[in-house]
């Protein structure tokens, strides 16, 4: 005899919890959700083509489904129309902001950057404040309230407030921009940066550690970022055809190293090596660059990537011992694009090598090497032979 089992009698068409399909959940058919970075819950929909959003940020999922469900039984039911003109504008500054940089495409680093300047200068001042009540005048107060000493920090909150609040416009949440502060958007520097001499920078690298000697050989002559010098590998030195192949460069958001694409597309490139540095770089690969085809050619003393104020423990005291304690890091790419210019480089050649998609920029390095004028009107002197 089988042995004694429970029997639960099943009614037609159901099944027992053991049998049961898991179920799934069902897959929207009307509108979108999507949860931003801040947490909160996005809802959106398509009505003849076009998007539609909801006013609001919704803290839950279900709570911005609840919202999709009321729009989608409105337009059953033909009771649906788009919000007036005078609806528009009613999402707050913060939530508009938080939307917008997640919809936005960016680097880890620029999006780290932008993330602190609406903390820091932006949604402590419009943060529960509706878009449309931005008005020309509260912009003017909170741009007067900015330490004028600081005029880079100043420039790029008003920058960044200036492209949301532009976006807004753009998208029809806004009927104009606020922000006609003219020149608040640019930012000047306050002492133009100074050239150093080959003998400046020949002192600089001697009084650097053996191990970045070649680095600030590289930065000169060579002119590339940070980023991309800390980023370099020894796959990317080809000797054969004396260059260096530029494809990534490392940056630290939220202090941590992030390796992606250089800062432009034109970033990407071959940089060739000025002959008189090689034999540097060749000692530099054996007797400090990582090991195996990824080491990197700058590792820190543990081998990792190096950051940004490990390198200044040991360039500040080197610039002073040079006599330039001016002198940035970023004073050696701007002293080797300089050169490049007072060598004849074209404008294009110039982009090229420095990886720039945009022509102001090189075109600040031509004009640096305006002061040759004097120098090259004496040449065209000498070689007629008139002498004065």
């Amino acid at each position: 005899m089988a042995d004694s089992a429970t029997v639960i009698p099943i009614r037609p068409g159901t099944q027992n919890a053991a049998q049961q399909t898991p179920t799934t959940p069902k897959r929207r058919t009307f509108g979108k959700v999507l949860q931003q970075r801040s947490g909160r819950f996005q809802a959106s929909y398509v009505v003849d083509g076009q998007r539609f959003l909801a006013p609001v940020t919704f803290a839950t999922k279900t709570d911005a489904g609840a919202w999709l469900d009321m729009r989608h039984a409105e337009l059953l039911e033909h009771r649906w129309k788009p919000a007036p003109p005078a609806e528009r504008g009613r999402e707050t500054f913060a939530d508009y902001a938080h939307r917008w940089l997640d919809e936005r495409e960016l680097k880890p680093r620029t999006r780290s950057e932008y993330r602190r300047i609406l903390d820091a200068a932006l949604l402590p001042v419009f943060g529960n404040t509706p878009l449309k009540d931005i008005h020309p005048d509260a912009v003017r107060a909170w741009y007067r309230s900015l330490d004028p000493d600081k005029k880079t920090a100043r420039t790029h909150a008003y920058s960044l407030l200036r492209t949301i609040l532009g976006t807004a416009t753009a998208e029809g949440d806004l009927d104009a921009n606020p922000c006609h502060i003219i020149g608040a958007g640019v930012s000047r520097r306050a002492k133009p940066i100074r050239p150093a001499t080959l003998a400046e920078l020949d002192a600089i690298r001697a009084a650097m550690p053996p191990r970045y000697r070649v680095m600030v050989l590289l930065a000169s002559w060579t002119a590339l970022r940070f980023g991309e010098l800390t980023e370099l590998r020894r796959r990317d030195v080809d000797l054969d055809r004396g260059l260096l192949r530029v494809s990534r460069a490392v940056s630290w958001p939220a202090g941590r190293p992030v390796v992606g694409l250089p800062k432009s597309a034109a970033g990407v490139r071959d940089v060739y090596l000025p002959p008189h540095i090689i034999p540097a770089l060749l000692a530099h690969l054996d007797e400090h660059a990582a090991p195996g085809p990824d080491g990197l050619l700058f590792p820190n003393t543990e081998g990792k990537h190096l950051h940004h104020g490990s390198l200044y423990k040991v360039y500040r005291p080197a610039r002073a011992k040079a006599g330039r304690p001016d002198l940035s890091w970023h004073g050696l790419r701007h002293t080797g694009a300089t050169m490049a210019a007072q060598q004849g480089a074209t404008l294009a050649e110039l982009m090229d090598r420095l990886g720039h998609s945009t022509v102001t920029a090189a075109l600040r390095y031509q004009h640096a090497a305006s002061d040759r004028q004097a120098e090259l009107a004496r040449r065209l002197s000498a070689s007629t032979g008139w002498e004065a």
